[in-house]
């Protein structure tokens, strides 16, 4: 084919290219599909959990033709934080994220995932779940800072959970219809107050039913794919689909009811992956799946008490402690999976401790794209690993630092992670345990040797204690912890 270039100049820079780089520059940007589930455990999966209760094909189907990752991470072990994190490529102790109820946390001028794939080319489209806040004035009224002024050129979804209210859709930045009704407060025998068909009293959109959130987004999610290849457009598509399921309420249709042997949270979790599924199945019939690089992944741990585990003999954590809000790994470690065909290797598992925050420094890498120097202060670019061009004794990353409620942070550097405080710090009892005279006041676990946390060191290892603390503290102190180094620089070393 060289013959055929007529320009000497052209020629020549070609010719000076590495094996693969004309390729390489000659490709289009891939698609990219994030989807996000939301309070669905790291032992849910049969990919995670041989011993699962809950059949996950579709997830599986995931796992078998991608990478499937073993030590990835939430920034948080909520709903919000998490996905502040995962926006922003901010850890979300950096910013207050409990104002999400009245206001914007992510600023007009910070970057997001979005906003960077976004001015690089792509049309960009969210689909559930914000739960990161608008201005709001009014629900009659524009709700701004949402997903349509940070970077989406699209969006339809919920404002929060669905059993936070008020209930009602969102489509850019208007409510299709304002929450005038009202609807009381459910819940379900023979579970906690949180579980089950659990939602709070509140103001509700007139003819919105919650159990058909779930299936509406899958529509929209299928639509949105839908009219990208209609569209005959040449930009790439990124959608972020974030269901808000198997978060309460747990509201499996009838198809599914006893389609687990984990009652209706697994009944539900079945859904989703059928929901899934369809998205799948929108990809293939669109022709896209080969271009796409997707992603799944939970925000964060479940709501699954010991007592669940007894009862039904699944246990949605797998072999880790804790669930949704704690320290312990059942809260943040999470299900993590990528999936591009011809790119990433079918059935590969990578053990690199990762966290969502490294998504933007990676969709920019993906994409070509120079990110910001104030952009995304705790990404790291994890394309190699997802290419398999990193070692795996390579970190490639630095340390993660997670915060749980209550003040308590946690830090994980290599196999070691300190949580500064006794007790969960989120859900499970006891959340918290004042210390002893005498006794540690912290945690100290060797998570290669003690992944389900059960051997605290902290008074045994005192150096690695007194080292953890001071990195925690160096991170905390400082405005970010990636390097000053460009994504230009980055995909220079991968050719």
């Amino acid at each position: 084919m060289i013959h055929l270039i007529k320009s000497p100049a052209i020629l020549f820079a070609l010719l000076l290219l590495p094996p693969g780089g004309w390729l390489q520059a000659t490709q289009p940007k891939p698609h990219i599909i994030y989807i996000m589930v939301d309070d669905m455990g790291y032992g849910d999966a049969g990919c995670y959990n041989p011993q699962s209760k809950i059949p996950t094909p579709n997830i599986d189907s995931l796992a078998n033709a991608g990478m499937r990752f073993t030590d990835a991470h939430a920034p948080g072990a909520l709903c919000h934080p998490s996905r502040y994190g995962l926006l922003t490529g901010q850890h979300p102790f950096r910013a207050n994220v409990e104002s999400w109820r009245t206001r914007a946390v992510i600023r007009k001028t910070q970057t997001t995932f979005a906003s960077l794939l976004q001015s690089n080319g792509y049309r960009t489209a969210m689909v559930g779940k914000w739960h990161l806040g608008f201005h709001e004035n009014g629900y009659d009224k524009p709700l701004p800072g949402g997903p349509v002024d940070r970077g989406f050129d699209s969006f339809f979804g919920i404002r929060a959970s669905t059993d936070i209210p008020p209930y009602f859709y969102i489509r850019g930045n208007r409510a299709v219809a304002p929450p005038t009704d009202r609807i009381g407060a459910n819940s379900s025998d023979g579970w906690t107050p949180i579980q089950g068909a659990f939602w709070r009293a509140g103001g509700i959109a007139p003819g919105l039913q919650l159990k058909d959130v779930l299936p509406r987004f899958t529509d929209e999610a299928v639509s949105v794919i839908e009219q990208h290849t209609k569209s005959k457009t040449t930009k790439p598509l990124m959608l972020y689909l974030a269901y808000p399921a198997p978060h309460t309420p747990w509201l499996p249709s009838p198809k599914f009811r006893g389609s687990s042997e984990a009652g209706m949270y697994g009944d539900f979790l079945v859904m989703v992956d059928a929901m899934i599924g369809r998205v799948l199945k929108a990809l293939d019939e669109a022709e896209m799946s080969d271009d796409t690089l997707l992603f799944f992944c939970s925000d964060n741990g479940p709501v699954w008490y010991d007592a669940d585990v007894k009862r039904l003999g699944h246990n949605s954590v797998g072999d880790l402690r804790g669930m949704k809000a704690d320290a312990w790994e059942g809260g943040h470690r999470m299900p993590f999976i990528a999936r591009w065909p011809g790119k990433i290797r079918a059935g590969s598992v990578s053990g690199q401790t990762i966290c969502f925050t490294d998504m933007l420094a990676t969709f920019a890498a993906v994409a070509d794209a120079e990110l910001p120097p104030n952009a995304g202060p705790d990404s790291f670019n994890i394309l190699p690993v997802l290419l398999s061009k990193q070692p795996e004794d390579k970190p490639i990353r630095g340390p993660i630092v997670i915060p749980a409620r209550r003040g308590m942070m946690s830090i994980r550097s290599g196999h070691w992670k300190l949580i500064t405080g006794l007790g969960s710090g989120g859900f499970s009892k006891p959340a918290h345990i004042k210390p002893t005279p005498g006794g540690p006041v912290g945690q100290l676990y060797h998570l290669g040797n003690d992944l389900a946390e059960t051997r605290n060191l902290y008074l045994k290892k005192p150096d690695i204690v007194k080292s953890l603390l001071a990195k925690l503290e160096q991170i905390r102190s400082q405005p970010k912890t990636r390097p000053s180094k460009s994504s230009a620089d980055d995909a220079e070393e991968r050719r």
